[in-house]
């Protein structure tokens, strides 16, 4: 079976580690979550996954075959895509041509590549962006722009790190209903990294919560919301969560 799959990870800087043993998975046409305070790790796990960041202990493994001697572009074009928290759009390009470049990256040619940037602008619902310079969009619409961009090669598997942050409730729910598209109607998997807890609670299949450097909670949504662990993990930091969701009383 196709997967993606983090086995015993883990990451230490100067000693300090910042993942202890990560075991997390990810199937075709599967939404996961993964959570946690500020801190916790996500990030640097995504980059593992991503080939931006060596793991000091475990693997990464795609359909059981090792990942960790692959160079990022090299895991993109084995089809493991990714978005970053803050957008890298080449800015002073066109948005059809962010999405070009990327085909083009990928191995396709010129023509195909255009073919495939427009039908997918039209796809994420963002054809009338395709003109405008990269760098001029709003905050919300670089985030789209970098789904789509991210989507180009039609990967296995996407990674959106925190993909809603400065959304507003409106748009987060478009987020949400683009999201379930890419898994269900491109059976891509999809592991969303996010801050926004409602979100992830309404959206994913299964939830992975980790807490300064380690997995403390694994389930699905109902399991999450009802966990003392988690709701632990986040006492003290209400910024990062909503905490009505989880139904923890101030």
């Amino acid at each position: 079976m196709t997967e993606l799959r983090a086995d015993k990870v883990s990451v230490a800087f100067a000693g300090l580690k910042a993942l202890s043993g990560v075991d997390l998975t990810v199937t075709p046409g599967q939404i996961v979550g993964l959570i946690g305070p500020n801190g916790a790790g996500k990030t640097t796990l995504v980059n593992v996954l991503t080939g931006f960041q060596a793991a000091t202990e475990g693997a990464v493994l795609l359909d059981g075959q090792p990942l960790g001697s692959l160079k990022p572009h090299e895991v993109r074009r084995r089809g493991i895509a990714r978005t970053f928290q803050g957008g890298r759009l080449f800015r002073d390009l066109p948005v059809i041509d962010n999405l070009e470049v990327t085909g083009v990256g990928l191995g396709q040619s010129r023509a195909v590549a255009i073919a495939e940037a427009e039908a997918m602008l039209d796809w994420v619902g963002i054809a009338p962006l395709a003109g405008r310079i990269a760098g001029a969009l709003p905050y919300t619409d670089e985030r789209r722009v970098a789904i789509g961009r991210a989507l180009m090669g039609r990967p296995k598997f996407l990674l959106l790190d925190e993909p809603a942050a400065g959304m507003s409730a409106q748009e987060a729910a478009e987020l949400s209903a683009l999201i379930r598209r890419i898994a269900v109607e491109m059976g891509c998997g999809v592991l969303l990294i996010e801050h926004n807890v409602g979100l992830v609670l309404g959206l994913c299949d299964h939830i992975v919560v980790l807490d300064s450097g380690a997995v403390i909670e694994t389930g699905p949504p109902e399991a999450i919301r009802a966990s003392e662990k988690v709701r632990h993990a986040y006492m003290g930091s209400a910024a990062d969560i909503d905490l009505p969701v989880l139904e923890v009383e101030a």
